[in-house]
């Protein structure tokens, strides 16, 4: 397809551009050919019209699809031209932050000014043992390709760094080096790989300096050799410098400084060490203030002088060479302030005791006068005479400077020389990595001679690297057997040649050097002669005549002449030198120059490995015609030349790497990227040209599997073949027709610039096709799937309509129905309410009318009722009027006339009262008195009456007095003393009734006031309760909202504690982790260091032990028990003496010491229980005393006992004859034949010793019969004699008693009563002569004792039953109500859902099951009381009995036991018992360990024999030892079991089957230590017959702690032989193999090709793994591993797949995508499916895998919104930061429908995550272990039922 075609509608291209150098476009309409301009449209939407070269009518450079951009490798582009490359890197340096990038072989590095974590030793090992394509580009992954190269290839190899100043290649170089010292480690102690990273900050102190483009610029150029041994780890070093800046000692341009060195020494200065020195600051010195800056922002001088110090002491310069180097660089900063006077002009003088020449000379040690002298004069020779001549103040300074740089030169060679001693290496170097740390191309505003050298070798350099390139590309060509064409790429030996050939620009300087006046300005014009207009490189520049431009690979420079000719001559007085030499005080200062009249050539330079790069020009007085004069004048340029030419060919004796480091900016500022520097540098380092190169060809190559996978969908199915190769070429010619555009090699298709952009253009169109045809169906499914149910929707919504309209007509029927027959019956009801009404009116009208005349005729009647009865009253009032108007008449008439005979009377009464004056005198007034009262009564009578009428309620009790009065009215003296008491009476009434209405008023008026007081009141009250209700009301409130308060407080509280309690709980169990990890590493470390002292020692022992004449060779096998745990090292053989005692004794202190100190408390606990077994032997011994003394008080011995212990004494003489008999009859039968037959069967002795045998036997049977018939017997014949003596009294039977109490058993009394009855029964004739003695008496004696003790056991058997059957009617009651509860649950669960139901069942079940297991756990702590309570009791009993039966053996005569007829007791012989116990010989205990572990072959044991048989052998054995209470046996065997177990552990460590089986058998043998220890806490799941078989004389806690320390180096090896099986198949199976096929499409690769995802033959997968789990548990389970320990194991295999693959993630670009997240999930998943299959799902492996699926996670979900920003931040939890912020910039689509991350949501997440507190660290720790637990776990294992089978080889031991 021609290039053209492309530029169509939408596609975007690159046009230049004077700010961005290029500058993204797209053409609005297509192009076609002929077209003059292109209408395009920039990113920020202006239309542009982009005009083409009318001549060339090139086309811009077409951009890379979207899918490309950020590549690992430039190469994988598919357009490769400058523009794609910057902008490549810029959106991985920026958007990225990814600093390293690809280009071909080429890794560019961009300085990111910026301190990055990604070099730490994770890191490292991260990239250790990974191919350089499959990881991310790192420096470390150039590092590890060389150094695999090397190990593979057995070739050298080179890392060339370069780059500009400030671009960071010493930073590259460094952790290069670092990279080397890190993986290979040293093959001795002395920390070679220290020693060279110490070199560093030496070099960088006295080489680099602070310039304006970089802080810590190197000034110099170095090559180091990094030497290895054969087995590749590091022996030593060399290092070679390259032209060093001297003139920056002199001489420092704006914001510059000197060496580091200088303001070290300056900043130091106030040491005490340094107060000779005469420092100051840095501005008093000349050399160190021309820069005006003398401190570099965050840069402390003093620490760094500190660090330099101690870089120099690590590399072997000791303190006083230190402050040699010190003097002698002050002295140089005091010589810079040497000042000069001028004399005239030819002449000048230094004045007389110049201080700072004082202060040079004192400290160089050289004379006053003598330096001063020569730093003003020279000495000039001639061939005949030589002369003195004074020099100018000018040339005084030049002088003064030259001799200045020249003692730093010399110095810091000498510094040089001593770093290469110190990394020096007796031992052969097999190989080396050299590293180049070298300037880049230069360009400035005033170029020099400097500028000149570093262009130069930039030069060469540049054609060793487009030459190796070629040549990796013709190698590429030949072995993919494609036709090679030559590619045109850029040539520099034009240059090289203008530079270095004969009359080049160095031969013309040379040789002007050589003129006697020769200047700058001479050597311009013989350039000019010599190459203007013959070489196209070469040019003069218009305006200067003493400057010349050379065109350079990267860009042409012009060069000054003026100082050209200095620099190369580098002159220095040589008096000025001999001078110095004669120090006679320091002598440092003579070595500096003691090589000066030494020539060496640069390539003689063999001890150090340093090229000189100048020599000082020193003229003697007279010259010496020779090779040595010459070679002594030679140039710096010509010097450079030579050690440039031995620096290539060192290069191309090598396998080269290259770095080219990239300077983004000028202002050093972090992450910012200036398009035209890093251009510019691009150009220069010759990545561009490696672009160009790799353009020319075919620079995109595809496998033809990884091309399948990617092209598949561009293919039909017929066109799928099963030739995977011949497929992709049936493919390829239909795609692109052009055949020259591709070529087919072997393994790969090669392509054309272009094509594969071409074939991702129709792979994306074909997707985008596909994806529309998907959406179209999709679609289409869609809406018909939406008409479809909108339709159904209508018809359902019809259908209800039409029937809710239905019944609405219905309805209305119905209504309309209903309201006829209302209005029917409304209607009639109506009518008939009207009719009823109107009858009901009629009625009432009629009612009314008839009622009206009704009282209108009853009215009428009344009226003239009432008439009729006011005439009868009228008339009768007229009569009654009449009638006293007639009597007041009469009465008048009679008051007249009586009036007249009164006043007749009267007149009579005067004339009789004028006779009687003085009694007129003395009643004057009484009449008129008297009448007064008499009216006054009157008047009282009526007002009392009318008083009695108003009072008689009041006064009823009055009513009879006033009776009186009325009748007693007429007799005045005794009315008037009751009208008196009347009167009185009166007024007492009238003032009670005042009072009373007083009381009245008053009673209202306080009613009243009451009563508005109480409306008053009940209006407040009613007020106050209202209130009081409100406030109540609030009140309440408030108590609710301080309650709800309180309860929310309190939950919260309890929340808080809750959590802080787990969060402490949580800190306390990661710090035991801690502890227990921190031990446990320890103790890794330990066994590290035994392991290695057991290899020092099996070394030394291999070196001492070389047979030598007449020397006797021990057994190889001697020495294998020993260990660490032996308290003393035994010397077995006279002839190892010599060989131990020359072995230091420090060796032999961690085997005797170890256990020792362990042990140190048991020695003093045992020493504390024999102390107490001393004192309890010394009371048995006095209690024995005493028992002596009260048997020497008893009667002597009667004659019967003395006769039986006579024929006692003779019976066991008699036996021990027989004995003697026996034994001379076995000699006698050895001795006849000594045969090896003497002992097969049917020999002699075998008879006779089997005769004996038999004889033994039946006879110890006999006597067994005896001995229990004889104590059957005791009890009833012990008391036979008693009787006699007192047959009244009763005899003392406590014996017989103690021992029925004894039985226990009912049937064991009834069978001990029946044999006392046959014993006692006797024959009729035999009763009186029994019952002489009085034995019937004592059967019956003892036949009561019987019946009352038979009786006693009924009793409490009758008791035993009743409350028994008391407990089972309890029981049955708590049953029946346990029913009852059940029922109600079961009704209760029968109402609940079904989930609800399980769960409540569930949790009934569990506490349930937990309240019987309590219950259990009760009764069984009271069986275990009882059974050690009984086993005392019996201890005890056993004990007495023992006593009894001796103390009855001595009171029976042996007439007794003769006489007495004796009824022969059939008692049944029992199995023989084992205890569980194996017995061994001490001498069989090197046997028992060689077949038991050294030679057991775990695979067999596993599968014919029980789990832990190993272990519980040898426990059983421990056992046994402890039953015969030897502490040496049981030390010794628990000794060589240990090591045993470590050696075969060291011998086979590595095989999973060995480490896993002795990994359970340790901690079985563990398990068996503690649970047969006897300590409580271990006892409580041990029947009672393995708490029978508990240790009873050591305690081996201190044995134990060392088998769990054995068993956690055990654990830790296995964890590390998991790790080297798993390491393999992690990446691929996890990462690189597609599970789910066709999900991930291959993206195009670059050089670097990266490990194929297509699963090929050998290639591991998901099933490789889990197939490997499945072999590991079934191996554990096989071996019986414990099956907490099988979690654990679990757990950290886990998290060995999780952290690996995590880490690869992290460091992959390539698997960052959404289609790999998915891969990730669904492999997590078949892990989380194969936990569930073997019941592991509580192990905490899952949880180990949390963050890799937060990782998978974090690559699917998507990440746009800030919604989605928070969503990942509460997501990934289990992710650090800059995990997080890592995968986010890695993420990468795979196809163009994908979008990347922006980076602004990375700023939010940043942001977001600002406050987490989590680890800084990028990769997890795949190295670490988790603390391992050995959870205590009982056997049900009955020790006596174990069978050791013959397999194993033990039949010298024998159970006990």
């Amino acid at each position: 397809m021609a290039a053209s075609e492309l530029y169509t509608k939408f596609a975007r291209i690159w046009i230049p551009d004077p700010e961005e150098v290029w500058k993204s476009a797209e053409l609005l309409k297509d192009y076609k050919p002929g077209d003059k301009v292109l209408h395009l449209r920039l990113e920020e939407g202006k239309d542009l019209e982009y005009c083409l070269d009318p001549k060339t009518k090139e086309l811009p450079p077409l951009r890379n699809p979207d899918i490309l951009v950020g590549e690992n490798d430039l190469t994988a582009l598919s357009y490769l031209h400058e523009p794609a490359v910057l902008h490549n890197l810029k959106v991985r340096f920026i958007d990225s932050k990814l600093i390293y990038t690809y280009c071909g072989i080429v890794l560019v590095a961009i300085n990111p000014y910026e301190q990055l974590p990604i070099y730490g030793e994770d890191i490292i090992n991260a990239y250790s043992g990974q191919n350089m394509g499959d990881m991310d580009p790192h420096i470390f992954a150039v590092a590890e390709e060389a150094y695999k190269q090397m190990a593979r290839d057995e070739r050298n190899q080179s890392i060339i760094v370069s780059g500009e100043s400030g671009a960071g290649k010493t930073v590259s170089a460094k952790y290069a080096m670092r990279y080397f010292a890190t993986v290979s480690g040293s093959a001795s102690e002395a920390n070679v790989e220290e020693k060279v990273l110490a070199s560093n900050p030496i070099m960088e102190s006295i080489g680099n300096a602070k310039t304006t483009r970089n802080d810590n610029s190197s000034r110099f150029g170095k090559y180091i050799e990094i030497g290895f041994d054969k087995r590749y780890r590091i022996i030593g070093a060399n290092m070679r410098t390259y032209l060093l800046e001297k003139s920056r000692v002199v001489f420092q341009a704006e914001e510059e400084r000197n060496y580091h060195i200088f303001y070290q020494l300056c900043a130091s200065a106030a040491l005490s060490e340094f107060k000779t020195l005469r420092l100051g600051n840095a501005n008093y010195f000349h050399y160190t203030k021309q820069g005006g800056n003398p401190v570099i922002d965050g840069i402390d001088d003093a620490k760094e002088m500190v660090n330099t110090r101690q870089a120099c002491t690590l590399l072997g310069i000791s303190d006083s060479y230190q402050m040699g180097i010190f003097r002698i660089l002050a002295g140089i900063l005091h010589l810079g302030n040497v000042g000069f006077t001028s004399r005239d002009s030819d002449s000048c003088t230094i004045p007389p005791k110049h201080e700072p020449l004082t202060i040079f000379c004192d400290l160089m040690g050289v004379e006053y006068e003598e330096m001063s002298h020569w730093l003003c004069h020279r000495k000039l020779a001639t061939a005949t005479e030589t002369y003195i001549k004074p020099i100018s103040k000018l040339q005084a300074i030049n002088a003064r400077d030259a001799l200045a740089k020249h003692i730093y030169a010399n110095l810091f060679n000498w510094i040089v020389n001593h770093v290469n001693k110190a990394l020096h290496s007796a031992v052969k170097q097999h190989s080396f990595i050299g590293v180049l740390d070298i300037y880049g191309f230069e360009t400035f505003e005033i170029n020099s001679f400097e500028q000149f050298c570093i262009n130069y070798a930039n030069e060469k350099l540049q054609q060793q690297f487009n030459m190796h390139v070629f040549k990796l590309e013709q190698e590429e060509y030949m072995k993919e057997q494609i036709p090679w064409t030559l590619i045109d790429f850029y040539d520099n030996q034009p240059c090289i040649n203008l530079i270095e050939a004969k009359m080049g620009i160095l031969d013309l300087l040379d040789e002007e050097c050589k003129m006697p006046k020769g200047s700058d300005g001479s050597w311009a014009q013989k350039l000019y002669n010599t190459h203007l207009n013959k070489c196209a490189l070469f040019e003069k520049p218009r305006m200067s005549n003493k400057a010349f431009i050379i065109q350079h690979f990267a860009d042409k420079v012009e060069y000054q002449c003026e100082g050209f000719l200095e620099k190369n001559k580098d002159t220095v007085y040589e008096e000025q030198i001999k001078v110095l030499k004669s120090s006679k005080k320091f002598k440092l200062l003579p070595e500096l120059f003691r090589d000066e009249g030494k020539v060496l050539s640069p390539t003689s330079a063999t001890t150090s490995g340093r090229t000189p790069l100048s020599r000082t020009v020193v003229k003697p007085a007279k010259t010496r015609p020779g090779q040595a004069s010459k070679e002594h004048k030679k140039t710096v340029g010509h010097q450079f030349r030579n050690s440039l030419h031995l620096l290539m060919e060192t290069l191309n004796a090598t396998t080269p790497h290259y770095v080219r480091c990239i300077k983004p900016n000028d202002f050093k500022f972090p992450f910012t990227f200036d398009e035209k520097r890093a251009v510019q540098q691009l150009r220069a380092c010759g990545v561009l040209e490696t672009i160009r190169i790799s353009a020319a060809g075919f620079p995109s190559r595809w496998t033809y599997q990884e091309f399948f996978s990617r092209y598949r969908v561009l293919m039909k199915q017929k066109d799928v073949l099963s030739d995977r190769k011949q497929t992709c070429k049936n493919v390829l010619e239909k795609l692109i027709l052009d055949k020259d555009k591709y070529q087919f090699g072997k393994t790969k298709i090669f392509f054309r610039a272009g094509q594969v952009a071409y074939l991702e253009k129709i792979r994306a169109d074909k997707l985008r096709a596909a994806c529309i045809r998907i959406q179209k169906t999709i679609r289409g499914w869609l809406m018909r799937k939406k008409y479809l149910r909108m339709r159904k929707a209508a018809i359902t919504i019809q259908r209800y309509v039409r029937g809710y309209q239905a019944r609405c007509y219905v309805k209305f029927l119905r209504r309309t129905r209903a309201a006829t027959i209302i209005q029917k019956f409304q209607r009639m009801y109506v009518v008939r309410k009207r009719y009823q009404r109107m009858q009901a009116v009629t009625i009432a009208l009629q009612s009314l009318l008839r009622g009206y005349m009704a009282r209108n005729k009853y009215q009428q009647m009344l009226r003239e009722h009432k008439a009729i009865i006011i005439q009868k009253r009228m008339r009768g009032w007229l009569a009654r009027v009449h009638y006293h108007r007639s009597l007041k008449a009469i009465v008048y008439l009679q008051c007249c006339y009586r009036r007249m005979m009164a006043k007749r009377e009267l007149k009579k009464l005067k004339i009789e009262a004028r006779s009687v004056e003085r009694y007129k005198k003395l009643n004057i007034g009484m009449e008129n008195k008297i009448m007064q009262l008499q009216r006054k009564i009157d008047e009282q009578n009526k007002e009392y009456k009318s008083l009695l009428e108003k009072l008689t309620s009041l006064e009823n009790t009055y009513s009879s007095e006033t009776e009186k009065l009325r009748n007693d009215v007429e007799r005045l003296r005794v009315s008037e003393e009751e009208a008196k008491n009347a009167t009185n009476r009166v007024l007492s009434l009238q003032d009670e009734v005042a009072k009373l209405r007083k009381d009245l008023q008053r009673t209202q008026s306080e009613k009243k006031t009451i009563e508005e007081w109480a409306d008053k009141y009940k209006l407040e009250n009613e007020q106050l309760v209202s209130e009081l209700k409100e406030q109540n009301t609030l009140l309440k409130n408030e108590k609710e909202e301080l309650n709800r308060r309180i309860c929310d407080q309190a939950k919260e509280f309890t929340e808080t504690m809750e959590k802080k309690l787990a969060e402490e709980t949580k800190q306390l169990e990661l710090d035991l982790n801690d502890e227990r990890l921190r031990y446990q590493n320890l103790l890794n470390e330990f066994s590290r260091l035994e392991e290695r002292y057991d290899d020092l020692k099996d070394e030394m022992n291999f070196m001492v032990s070389i047979p030598k004449p007449g020397h006797k060779r021990t057994d190889s096998t001697h020495s294998s028990n020993e260990s660490e745990y032996t308290f003393s090292s035994e010397i077995t053989e006279a002839d190892d003496l010599p060989l131990r005692t020359e072995e230091p004794s420090e060796k032999k202190t961690p085997l005797d010491m170890s256990l020792f100190l362990k042990l140190q408390k048991r020695v003093t606990e045992l020493e504390q229980e024999k102390q107490s077994l001393q004192d309890e032997l010394d009371r048995k011994e006095e209690q024995a005393l005493r028992a002596k003394t009260r048997e020497e008080e008893r009667p002597p011995m009667r004659g019967a006992e003395l006769e039986y212990e006579s024929l006692k004494r003779q019976e066991l003489e008699s036996e021990n004859k027989k004995l003697k008999n026996e034994l001379n009859e076995l000699q006698k039968a050895l001795m006849e034949k000594s045969s090896p037959e003497v002992t097969a069967p049917g020999a002699p002795a075998y008879r006779v010793l089997l005769d004996q045998l038999t004889s033994v036997s039946e006879e110890l049977e006999v006597r067994k019969e005896e001995v229990l018939i004889l104590r059957s017997q005791l009890v009833s014949q012990k008391e036979a004699i008693q009787p006699k003596e007192d047959k009244n009294t009763m005899t003392d039977s406590t014996i017989l008693l103690e021992d029925v109490q004894k039985m226990k058993d009912k049937g064991e009394i009834a069978q001990a009563y029946i044999g006392l009855k046959e014993t006692n029964r006797q024959s009729p004739q035999d009763y009186h002569m029994l019952n002489e003695d009085g034995e019937l008496w004592l059967v019956y004696e003892g036949l009561k004792q019987a019946n009352r003790l038979l009786e006693s056991q009924l009793q409490s058997q009758k008791k035993t039953h009743e409350n028994e059957l008391e407990a089972l009617r309890g029981e049955i009651q708590s049953l029946k109500e346990e029913n009852n509860r059940q029922q109600q649950l079961l009704a209760q669960n029968l109402q609940l859902p079904p989930e609800a139901r399980i769960e409540a069942s569930l949790q009934h079940e569990i506490t349930r099951l937990t309240n019987e297991n309590l219950d259990l756990m009760e009764q069984l702590e009271k069986q275990d009381k009882t059974v050690r309570k009984l086993k005392k009791q019996l201890k005890v009993f056993a004990k007495k009995i023992g006593e009894l039966e001796v103390g009855q053996m001595e009171n029976i005569s042996p007439g007794q036991i003769i006489d007495e007829p004796i009824r022969p007791v059939n008692i049944p012989r029992k199995e023989k018992d084992f205890q569980g116990m194996l017995e061994y010989k001490k001498e069989d205990e090197p046997k028992l360990i060689k077949n038991l572990i050294l030679d057991l072959k775990p695979r067999g044991v596993a599968v014919n024999l029980i789990p832990g048989l190993p272990a519980y052998i040898l426990f059983m054995c421990v056992r046994h030892a402890d039953y015969l209470n030897d502490d040496q046996k049981v030390r010794s065997l628990l000794t060589s079991t240990i090591n045993g177990i470590k050696k075969i552990l060291k011998k086979r460590g590595d095989d999973f089957e060995t480490v896993s089986f002795w990994l359970s058998n340790t901690c079985r043998f563990l398990h068996c230590l503690k649970q047969y220890s006897g300590e409580e806490g271990f006892m409580k799941n041990n029947t009672p017959r393995q708490n029978e078989h508990c240790l009873t004389n050591f305690d081996l806690a201190e044995y134990r702690q060392v088998l769990s320390d054995l068993a956690i180096q055990i654990y830790q090896q296995l964890v590390r032989v998991l790790e080297n099986i798993l390491q393999p198949m992690i990446v691929s199976g996890m990462l690189e193999h597609e599970t789910i096929q066709g999900v991930s499409g291959v993206k195009p690769t670059g050089l670097r090709k990266r490990t194929s995802s297509i699963a090929d033959e050998g290639t591991y997968t998901l099933d490789s793994i889990i197939r490997q789990l499945n072999t590991f548990h079934s191996v554990m389970c096989q071996h019986g591993m414990d099956p907490e320990l099988i979690k654990q194991v679990v757990k950290q295999m886990f998290y060995i797949v999780g952290a690996v693959t995590l880490n690869n993630l992290l460091l992959r670009k390539d698997m960052c995508s959404w289609s790999k997240g998915m891969q990730i999930r669904y492999n997590v998943s078949q892990l989380e499916e194969w936990l569930r299959d073997k019941n592991l799902m509580n192990s905490g492996a899952k949880e180990t895998l949390e963050p890799l699926i937060q990782a998978a996670q974090l690559l699917q979900v998507k990440k746009k919104t800030d919604e989605d920003a928070e969503a990942i931040c509460s997501m990934c939890n289990a992710l650090t930061t800059a995990q997080i912020v890592k995968v986010l910039n890695l993420y990468t689509p795979v196809n163009e429908f994908e979008e990347r991350v922006l980076v602004s949501f990375i700023r939010t997440i940043q942001m977001r995550l600002r406050d987490r507190k989590d680890s800084p660290q990028l990769l997890m720790d795949a190295k670490h272990i988790f603390p391992v637990t050995f959870p205590f776990n009982p056997s049900s294992l009955a020790l006596e039922t174990i069978q050791i089978p013959a397999s194993l080889g033990l039949g010298f031991i024998l159970r006990v």
